[in-house]
């Protein structure tokens, strides 16, 4: 990615305070931060409905390119990597989303748009009942589901848990901050954080020398819904951070889970109220989940492709998984944006045929997010 793609979209970070729709949608209609800032004299010639304060702010931002330069020359010193938004690592669930953030920040290993990607929420007083769901689930979810991007906020209770619990069983894991990478917050948590650094990654909207402020956590709630597939609530009280990520999954589309608890118990009421207005499916175990979820045949297809088991083994097509074989056989070498426009198969439902079709060996995954089909 060109460095001054990099440098004007952390500008215009600074500035979309102002109005984030209105940013985004000057940026989504132009593709380009750096465009953007060719036409600051003249936006509304672009966005003839841009407001006074969003045209001014673009017209006068020599302080925040300042600030922008700070912060690149930071994040390339220590190893952080900005992803815009136009860039292929951006999550491109996540991109979808009205309100996704512009700039994210980056520090780990995992592939941001793997096949499945789940996030895991909860109350930040968990109790033995959570932790021991939490175990149970990660670890049988495993042996159902091979390959899965675990998510959430590296808080205390629900969010550690589930980080270090798929860490002890080899999924990787990434936890999304409420401030910028040069510091994290809870300290005590620092150990965990390094593991998901090499098994997984923390990731951010916000630049450096952003406080944890209390606003952040609620912010940074969109990206751990808008990046999964679905969102599964262990404990929760009637109130709590873990109830506006299932409200942000649902309005994002997302499937929601929550495990029930014993009545009369707080940490267990926000879960058994969300079940009972049918906010969210019940589950009691990962085979419930999967189930839902449609994903039983992840563990078959993953031995059959490390077997090296031949495509011809699985003929039968479902007329989606034949319609992208035909999109991909008149062009090949597609993004999963492109394909999904083609085929008018949402990006979550995309994600998973794809998959299925990569584990029976009828296409595969190139650099750059490009799904390639085997002739």
């Amino acid at each position: 990615m060109d460095q001054q793609e990099i440098l004007n979209t952390i500008l215009l970070t600074r500035l979309n305070y102002f109005s984030l729709a209105g940013m985004l949608e000057l940026y989504k209609r132009v593709g380009s931060a750096t465009l953007i800032m060719e036409h600051k004299n003249d936006i509304r010639d672009i966005l003839p409905d841009a407001s006074d304060k969003l045209v001014s702010a673009i017209k006068n931002c020599d302080e925040a390119r300042s600030r922008a330069e700070v912060e690149l020359e930071y994040d390339l010193r220590y190893g952080i990597e900005p992803i815009p938004m136009n860039d292929d690592r951006y999550p491109q669930r996540l991109k979808d989303c009205d309100d996704a953030p512009l700039m994210l920040f980056y520090k780990g290993n995992a592939d941001l748009n793997q096949q499945r990607v789940i996030n895991i929420v909860g109350t930040r007083q968990c109790t033995p009942y959570g932790e021991d769901l939490i175990r149970r689930f990660i670890s049988d979810l495993k042996q159902l589901s091979p390959r899965v991007l675990i998510v959430s906020g590296l808080a205390y209770g629900v969010d550690i848990n589930a980080h270090r619990q798929a860490l002890a069983n080899g999924y990787e894991t990434v936890g999304v901050l409420a401030h910028g990478l040069d510091d994290l917050y809870p300290t005590r948590h620092r150990e965990t954080a390094l593991q998901m650094i090499e098994h997984g990654g923390l990731l951010t909207e916000f630049l450096t020398q952003t406080n944890a402020d209390k606003i952040n956590f609620v912010r940074r709630n969109r990206i751990v819904a808008g990046m999964s597939d679905a969102c599964i609530l262990v404990e929760s009280k009637s109130h709590g951070g873990g109830l506006i990520t299932t409200e942000i999954s649902q309005a994002y589309g997302r499937d929601v889970f929550a495990f029930p608890g014993r009545v009369g118990d707080a940490y267990s009421e926000g879960c058994n109220n969300l079940i009972r207005s049918n906010g969210a499916g019940l589950i009691t175990s990962a085979a419930d989940f999967v189930k839902d979820m449609g994903w039983q045949d992840d563990a078959t297809l993953m031995r059959a492709k490390q077997q090296g088991i031949e495509r011809s083994l699985f003929p039968e097509l479902s007329p989606e998984e034949q319609l992208i074989v035909d999109i991909l056989s008149k062009t090949n070498d597609l993004q999963i944006n492109l394909i999904s426009v083609k085929t008018n198969i949402d990006i979550t439902r995309l994600t998973s045929l794809l998959f299925t079709l990569e584990m029976k060996g009828i296409i595969k995954t190139l650099a750059g997010g490009m799904y390639h089909l085997l002739k």
